[in-house]
């Protein structure tokens, strides 16, 4: 059976109105762990599968700042389907290195190098960096699911709103991600 989980340790999309658009926007928290995973077990898994993770994060994160105002269901299709394909991941995590500690650097370099096949339609770099930062946004929503809605924060979603403003206090970086908390 399931164990019962304080639900203040899970945090979801919440709705806020901005003055400047006068519709409602959708300011999203991740779904978090109930807490962070032992530094022993994330460290077990592969580039492969913190990218698999990532990549299914990443999704949810730009479905659920897409949702608010209503649209019709193609349209939220189209918008996603924008954010998330390769050169944009590839321009995401570009935007987002300045802001990397030297720990989640070696994570996306780890991702990086791991990224196997091409696809047709991409060059092996942009395909490379794109699963360096799902590599990053899985280890993060494991082991510090803060830092990881702080960096995706600091990203600038084409659509109604910028994400950045989702944030409401900036989390410094980690001066040490690989100690258990």
């Amino acid at each position: 059976m399931f164990r019962h989980l304080p639900a203040s340790r899970f945090t979801g999309p919440t709705i806020t109105r901005f003055p400047r658009l006068g519709a409602p926007t959708m300011k999203t928290n991740l779904p978090l762990l109930p807490q962070p995973l032992p530094d022993p077990l994330v460290q077990q898994l592969s580039p492969g599968a913190l990218a698999y993770l990532g990549d299914a994060v990443y999704e949810l994160y730009i479905r659920a700042n897409y949702l608010i105002p209503a649209k019709r269901l193609h349209l939220y299709h189209s918008q996603v389907v924008a954010q998330v394909r390769a050169e944009t991941q590839a321009q995401h995590l570009r935007s987002l290195a300045p802001h990397f500690t030297p720990a989640e650097t070696e994570i996306v370099r780890r991702g990086r190098n791991a990224a196997t096949g091409r696809p047709k339609r991409l060059s092996v770099s942009i395909y490379q960096q794109a699963t360096g930062l799902e590599t990053l946004i899985g280890y993060l929503y494991l082991k510090d699911p803060q830092r990881l809605t702080y960096l995706l924060a600091q990203l600038q979603i084409a659509g109604d709103t910028p994400v950045a403003e989702a944030q409401p206090q900036p989390c410094p970086p980690r001066e040490e991600m690989g100690t258990d908390q």
